[in-house]
């Protein structure tokens, strides 16, 4: 049997409480993945969890729990394979950090080597020859940083250097906000401050009523800080380096986490330490559409049958900014050695072996339970909103009774593949757990949480919607899977399907933000898309239309006609403004139309101005 995975990926994720005034609010979170090949298996650390996840197959992850050696609470882990050592280093900002390697990561013992600076957003990297270099830089005031290491302790050989700063008013990937839309006003740091500053002067938020008032209130030496803070500087963050026939790739993240627009861009020198100069095809990692979007702060990795992957940061950002979650994807380099990623339907199931492959196969099985007729034993929150394709609403039941369900109809019977089941949380303001303690700076403090939860439910399937049986069964599971992944190659004919929900964390009320269904329907595909326009409006953005008839479109664009490296998924509309580009660059765009049947392409045309 083929192995699949749905993005994000089908792991347990370790809930986190944030300090919020008396109380907490609590999330799961998962982000800043690095993977790498180790010792025949596939290891994968992400930020707060307490541990890490190992596979055979890129499909299956098991998790390790981390031994006591390694820090839990600091940010962005990083690792690297050097000989028969496994290196791990994490964030610390303001504090010394150490290193730790492993020949057994499982194990749970590490070996450490004490640090001589402090550094966030880590990344070790070892050359052909040896050599190890290290970077890192995590800030919308600072650049990103490299200098080389001395292999024996790790101590630093020379001075840092600067390896690049933002770009913004080149870049346009590198922008604040959604869809690269950005207001100071709407700003959540604004928000902190200003219930921060509230408490300090004893009045309601509301009135403090501006960032000159902010800043008139805030003493002397923070104000600089502060200005960066209120700014729209981009975060550059998350450096990889990846090195391919004599060239090294060095990564980065940018904008911001709690963005749809969280992505990775590169750049490219023929030295370690550079120079480097922005790659063409920039950014590389890039995911704005879709149910679950974000592609940001990640690694690349090339596996055991010599394909490339690149893993990195999915955002729902509700509960708290930093709700995330882990995905990979296909990547590789070109006949001209440009990193790419595929990014179409990223959050669609995908085979393995099938990506490997060729990293740029389309999807197997379509998208049937989009905006489908679904029906709930009671709503707090709407039934339709686990169908909507929108990880960031989700139908709540009014109750913690067991057994709350809901049910689907497709509207005619389909062959169904694959069913991914997305649970959300909404739990509010907590208390901090009996015998807990935050960890972190006053005010900001979080705990991981080390209790084990169930997620439980009952999958049923019917064809008519009078006899029903059991898809899947798991509630009596000891498992707890937020984004669970079924899959029947051969298909169930299916109509109807009803999720019923037995058990979830903290006995919270059932909250799907997806019942996704994906299969393939009887009937046409759709017809390709019409007057496809490619306006070029600005330095930095373009608008694109069309006509069609699809259920929804995959607008593709890149700097050559046969490059057509990023995507955004669309549904329910026939326009895009793609406010991501490069200055200067000229694009090419392709719309490709899909509906329960398949997929259609499109014709390329080139962006007029």
């Amino acid at each position: 049997m083929a192995k699949y995975f749905c993005n994000p990926l089908n792991t347990s994720y370790a809930y986190q409480f944030n300090q919020s005034g008396d109380k907490c609010s609590l999330n799961r979170e998962s982000a800043d993945p690095s993977m790498v090949l180790f010792q025949g298996k596939y290891y994968l650390f992400p930020s707060m969890n307490r541990g890490f996840f190992v596979s055979e197959d890129l499909a299956a992850w098991r998790f390790c729990p981390y031994g006591s050696e390694l820090p839990a609470y600091d940010y962005a882990p990083d690792v690297r394979v050097a000989g028969e050592w496994l290196y791990f280093s994490a964030s610390r900002r303001g504090t010394v950090c150490d290193f730790y390697r492993t020949k057994d990561p499982e194990s749970g013992v590490f070996e450490r080597i004490p640090g001589t600076f402090d550094f966030w957003d880590p990344n070790l990297f070892v050359d052909d020859d040896g050599r190890m270099y290290f970077y890192w830089g995590c800030s919308n005031m600072t650049p990103v940083y490299g200098v080389e290491l001395n292999p024996a302790d790790l101590h630093r050989i020379g001075e840092p250097r600067v390896m690049f700063s933002n770009r913004k008013t080149e870049f346009g990937y590198e922008r604040l906000g959604e869809d690269h839309h950005y207001s100071p006003g709407n700003s959540s740091v604004l928000d902190m401050i200003k219930n921060m500053m509230a408490k300090q002067l004893g009045c309601a938020p509301e009135e403090i009523r501006d960032t000159e008032f902010i800043l008139q209130h805030t003493p002397e030496q923070y104000r600089e800080q502060l200005k960066a803070a209120l700014g729209d500087n981009p975060y550059i963050e998350g450096a990889w380096m990846t090195k391919h026939q004599g060239k090294y790739y060095l990564q980065y993240a940018c904008p911001g986490a709690q963005y749809n627009t969280y992505n990775d861009g590169v750049y490219v020198g023929e030295a370690p330490l550079g120079p480097f100069e922005p790659a063409k095809n920039n950014p590389f990692s890039y995911s704005p559409g879709g149910f679950f979007p974000g592609a940001g702060h990640g690694s690349t990795m090339e596996d055991k049958e010599g394909a490339w992957w690149h893993t990195s940061t999915m955002r729902i950002s509700v509960n708290h900014t930093f709700e995330r979650r882990g995905g990979i994807w296909p990547a590789g380099f070109d006949r001209d050695g440009e990193l790419f990623f595929n990014q179409r339907y990223g959050d669609w199931p995908r085979s393995v072996e099938r990506s490997r492959t060729n990293p740029w196969a389309e999807p197997e099985w379509m998208l049937l339970s989009w905006r489908k007729q679904v029906t709930a034993s009671s709503e707090e929150k709407p039934a339709g909103n686990a169908v909507d394709e929108n990880v960031q609403t989700w139908w709540k039941a009014k109750s913690a009774d067991r057994e709350q369900w809901l049910k689907l109809d497709l509207g005619k019977l389909c062959r169904v593949n694959a069913v991914q089941i997305n649970f959300a949380d909404d739990l509010g303001l907590v208390e901090l757990p009996e015998g807990a303690a935050f960890t972190g700076e006053p005010g900001r403090g979080r705990y991981i949480e080390e209790r084990c939860f169930k997620t439980c439910w009952l999958l049923d399937g019917s064809a008519d919607g009078e006899e029903w049986f059991v898809l899947e069964d798991k509630r009596n599971a000891e498992t707890d899977q937020p984004h669970d992944l079924l899959v029947w190659e051969e298909g169930r004919m299916l109509r109807f399907l009803r999720l019923s929900v037995t058990e979830l964390p903290y006995g919270q009320p059932a909250c799907v933000s997806g019942l996704r269904v994906f299969g393939l329907a009887q009937g046409e595909k759709p017809k390709q898309p019409r007057k496809v326009k490619a306006e070029r409006t600005g330095d930095l953005e373009m608008k694109v239309s069309w006509e069609g008839d699809g259920t929804g479109y995959e607008v593709l664009w890149g700097h050559a006609e046969d490059k057509l490296y990023h995507s955004c998924r669309v549904y329910g509309r026939c326009e895009q403004e793609i406010r991501a580009l490069v200055k200067g660059t000229e694009y090419f765009v392709r719309v490709d139309a899909f509906n329960e049947c398949g997929i259609t392409r499109g014709t390329v045309v080139r962006q007029t101005t």
